[in-house]
């Protein structure tokens, strides 16, 4: 339980540093950072507890989340486990959109928030889709509640009156519930229980050698299975030092890794090439204490795992998705930088077993030079969405990841396999996936777009963003601030806005009509 593991490491080290703000926080949050020992976030835990009991809040209540990445956070999913209830977070891009279909699928009885400075019409949003949908939940507003509706909540760090007794609740209980996108134009909810967390957290600490020593640094929104289970999980387990940081800003990052000593953190891609390319923006960075980097959502090049790897840090290649499949390539698995840039090692835990399907003939592979699905099964996955009738398992209860793989030739042990290209119809945006069908049709409901394709484009910081091909309909010139400003109109979350357009007489089609989405994305490469 994860419970567990936070009141064991208050209990082992009380007086030793357990969570920290970014020194940027009151760019996205009232309030100065936050630094709080274990003892005092266990506190926290057990005062925002009774809070929340008092607001109604028991064992399976869900309770929706919508805070950056702050202690708040930390503390409200921590104290919404404590009580046996269902932490639904969502990311802070998310706007009336999203939350409707969100409260409703995961039958949603409290709402946690906070004003926010980046996003002045935050709690009206909030509050308007609560109308709407959940007239008589609760709304809990850190800091200043600016909104009749709203009752305070705020995080006491001494301990409690009546402190909670420690409840043990089953492993195999609901935790969370994480969004994902994937072909279909809804967000889907991923229901994981308390067992698959502590399942992907263990292995994610035994891998990586995480220990209650680390400091790690968390750039990634807590809100799905990068943040949670790469990074406050294992946190959790190992009993470390966990600093924040969001959104992303250059010089607050290099600062954290040096000021704080940082000894493990998560990056994309395209921002470690950039700082391996440009030797000047490291040059006054003090790296020295930093041994690992996690890094995935896209291919990685050799030559920054191989140049990371010359300068003492050590860049891990990750595999991961909300449903619960995940494969790490580290240095102890695959030696050669230049290897594990592109190759990830057959999973060898404790009943998880994976196939490569063939999505023709339904075959599975097992030869080199074959590509197929990678299929997972195990403790680490989830039991289905919230609502499926059970489509995105095969007869045999394997997940379909939609990602296409290869086992590549070679005599040791384990087993190698290469990422080839994703089967599922997403565009990763700074680790956020966009589902193209739904930004497809959000798009075709503007009146001066007949049919659009949704495909990715190659940034050198997000690694993708969304760009849209669109045929307009007859006498009608659509811009893209036309199409953004329809989207704003829509409260759609800002990551899914196309950043950029081009509107052409037909999209191109294959014999059986299916738009051939490779050859939109190849006009913008070239």
């Amino acid at each position: 339980m994860i419970d567990q593991m936070v009141r064991a490491a208050a209990a082992e080290r009380p007086d030793e540093l357990a969570l920290a703000d970014a020194p940027n926080r009151r760019e996205i949050l009232e309030g100065a950072p936050q630094r709080l020992t274990w003892a005092e976030l266990d506190y926290a835990i057990d005062n925002l507890s009774a809070r929340l009991r008092e607001l109604g809040v028991v064992e399976g209540t869900g309770v929706a989340i919508q805070l950056p990445n702050v202690a708040e956070l930390v503390v409200t999913i921590l104290a919404t486990l404590r009580l046996g209830a269902v932490a639904v977070p969502f990311p802070i891009q998310h706007r009336a959109h999203e939350l409707r279909h969100g409260f409703t699928t995961a039958q949603v009885g409290l709402v946690v928030t906070a004003a926010r400075p980046d996003r002045p019409d935050q709690l009206e949003t909030v509050a308007g889709v609560m109308s709407e949908l959940l007239p008589d939940a609760p709304l809990a507003v850190f800091g200043d509640t600016g909104t009749p509706e709203a009752v305070p909540v705020v995080l006491h760090t001494s301990a409690p009156v009546d402190a909670a007794g420690e409840v043990v609740h089953p492993s195999g209980d609901l935790a969370t519930v994480c969004w994902t996108s994937g072909t279909t134009g809804t967000p889907k909810g991923v229901p994981r229980t308390n067992a698959m967390w502590m399942a992907s957290g263990t292995f994610q600490v035994e891998q990586l050698g995480i220990t209650a020593d680390d400091r790690i640094l968390c750039p990634f929104p807590l809100v799905n299975m990068a943040g949670i289970g790469g990074m406050l999980v294992p946190w959790a387990i190992a009993g470390a030092a966990l600093h924040l940081h969001q959104p992303m800003s250059l010089p607050v990052f290099l600062g954290q890794l040096a000021g704080e000593k940082i000894t493990y953190t998560v990056a994309p891609p395209p921002l470690l090439n950039m700082l391996l390319a440009d030797e000047s923006i490291l040059a006054d960075a003090d790296l020295s204490h930093l041994r690992k980097i996690s890094s995935g959502s896209a291919p990685l090049d050799p030559w920054m795992v191989t140049g990371w790897q010359e300068k003492g840090v050590e860049i891990v290649n990750v595999f991961g998705s909300n449903e619960g499949a995940a494969m790490l390539s580290t240095m102890a698995s695959v030696p050669d930088p230049a290897e594990r840039a592109r190759f990830f090692p057959e999973p060898e835990r404790e009943g998880v077993q994976i196939r490569l399907v063939d999505l023709d003939t339904g075959e599975v592979i097992d030869q080199s030079g074959r590509i197929g699905e990678l299929r997972f099964s195990g403790p680490t996955v989830f039991s289905g969405y919230l609502g499926s009738s059970g489509e995105e398992f095969d007869d045999d209860g394997y997940y379909r990841t939609g990602d296409l793989f290869e086992w590549v030739e070679g005599d040791g042990e384990p087993r190698l396999l290469r990422f080839v290209d994703r089967a599922k119809d997403i565009i990763i945006r700074g680790g956020m996936n966009v589902s193209a069908a739904e930004v497809e049709g959000l798009v075709s409901s503007h009146g001066s777009v007949a049919e659009c394709a949704a495909v990715s484009f190659p940034d050198s910081v997000m690694g993708e963003k969304v760009g849209v091909f669109a045929v307009a309909t007859a006498g009608e010139a659509p811009t893209l601030d036309d199409i953004t400003s329809h989207l704003r109109s829509l409260e759609v979350a800002s990551y899914k806005h196309p950043e950029r357009l081009e509107i052409i007489e037909a999209l191109p089609r294959n014999p059986l009509g299916k738009v051939t989405k490779s050859e939109l994305r190849d006009r913008w490469r070239g």
